[in-house]
């Protein structure tokens, strides 16, 4: 069965960081680009983050960037993303999702003023 399974979220403060974890299982994670995606609440779907198959390149959205870090580790088919000095507009719904459009069932993310 192709899954991705989200962890990690959870509340946080301003300027506080958050894990989120992604686990994929029933495909062949190494071989596919992963992103990140998120949506705020009453918002559509906002592309965050990206990563090449063996994780040399990454793209950013630019409100993340500099606070963000995307990675992976394919041996254990995991996608990472390393969230810090995290703001109120960060609250959302966090989604990884594969290039051939596999989608995690989401991890939520509130970042309290």
């Amino acid at each position: 069965q192709v899954q991705l399974v989200e962890s990690g979220g959870g509340l946080v403060q301003a300027g506080g960081s958050l894990r989120l974890s992604c686990a994929a299982s029933g495909f062949a994670f190494s071989t596919y680009a992963m992103s990140w995606v998120r949506q705020a609440p009453g918002k559509g779907l906002e592309w965050v983050s990206a990563i090449d198959e063996g994780g040399s390149r990454r793209s950013y959205d630019d409100s993340v960037k500099g606070r963000f870090t995307i990675s992976r580790d394919n041996a254990k088919n995991t996608l990472y993303l390393q969230m810090n000095a995290l703001k109120p507009e960060d609250t959302a719904v966090y989604y990884c999702k594969s290039s051939d459009d596999v989608w995690g069932q989401g991890a939520q993310v509130t970042v309290s003023s």
